[in-house]
């Protein structure tokens, strides 16, 4: 996990989109809706809560050991331990069934972000056992933000993000607001408001901005809520597929024509899962996205 030290400049905005949006789709394909829909629940403040009177290990273990129950995860003992170090934490990725985290020393005495850190590692032996893993060390990173977050469990680390006048911190490799649309899109699907377990007005804000644009995924042509300028530019730009077949779509777009042996076709990225789906151009139809099954009403 990145270091996310006080006094580290913190990143804001949505620079990698593209590949949360590639990690939602990969967490689909291998866990399958119904796997997915068995995350349901979020992980409960109560089961992260750690204070200074808790026994330093103990307390770690008790956090580590929710989490593990949280994700799902069969026969994984943690074993947590504490170092200086220059990252968050890491852990040792072996075949189990214990697997050995070491936290940041200064856990020792920022205690409230233990289970954030925790959260972190712990998806990290998840995807390892699911075999599931983006190629770069970055991008596996970015993935492994987003299936905690998506899974339930990732709030603790937006929560961890404070700023003020004198210091900053933050956790974990995605922007507040891409944690914030992460979390948006979780709170979708599951029909949750994750707002009240903020304890940072930052995080707070910051989901605010995420969830603004999770709700923009929602009103994209084709689908039918997308609003008045965008249809329109849908229009145009339907139309100019019709009249030059095989023209390159416009890369600042959602959808893409595509020429088809009945005629011509819009492909564009479901809102839930950000899979790829193809219609026929043929005016108003209701489409299920093949891997999610999100039912869409969409006018092509």
């Amino acid at each position: 996990m990145g270091n996310g030290s006080p006094g580290t400049p913190v990143v804001h905005g949505f620079p990698h989109l593209d590949t949360v949006r590639s990690a939602i789709t990969a967490l689909y394909r291998r866990l399958s809706p119904d796997g997915v829909h068995t995350y349901g629940t979020s992980l409960v403040p109560a089961d992260a809560a750690f204070s200074d009177a808790d026994d330093l290990h103990l307390g770690a273990q008790r956090v580590a050991r929710a989490l593990v129950q949280h994700l799902r995860l069969p026969d994984a003992r943690m074993v947590v331990g504490f170092r200086t170090m220059e990252h968050a934490a890491s852990v040792e990725l072996t075949a189990g069934p214990e697997y050995f985290i070491e936290l940041n020393d200064r856990f020792r005495t920022h205690r409230r972000d233990i289970g954030a850190a925790l959260a972190h590692e712990i998806t990290h032996v998840l995807l390892h056992r699911l075999g599931l893993e983006f190629p770069g060390t970055r991008a596996n990173e970015i993935l492994t933000d987003t299936v905690t977050t998506y899974l339930g469990a990732g709030w603790l680390l937006l929560d961890a993000f404070r700023e003020d006048a004198v210091s900053r911190q933050k956790l974990g490799y995605l922007t507040p607001e891409e944690f914030g649309y992460v979390l948006a899109k979780r709170a979708l699907v599951f029909d949750e408001d994750p707002s009240p377990r903020f304890t940072s007005p930052q995080a707070y804000t910051a989901y605010t901005k995420g969830r603004e644009q999770a709700l923009h995924d929602l009103r994209r042509p084709p689908l039918t809520a997308a609003g008045r300028s965008g249809r329109r530019r849908y229009a145009k730009d339907r139309r100019y597929a019709q009249d030059h077949p095989g023209t390159v779509a416009d890369p600042g777009v959602p959808y893409a024509f595509e020429p088809g042996g009945e005629g011509l076709r819009v492909s564009f990225p479901c809102p839930t899962c950000h899979q790829r789906i193809r219609l026929p151009v043929r005016g108003r139809v209701t489409a299920r996205c093949g891997l999610c099954r999100t039912r869409l009403e969409c006018d092509t």
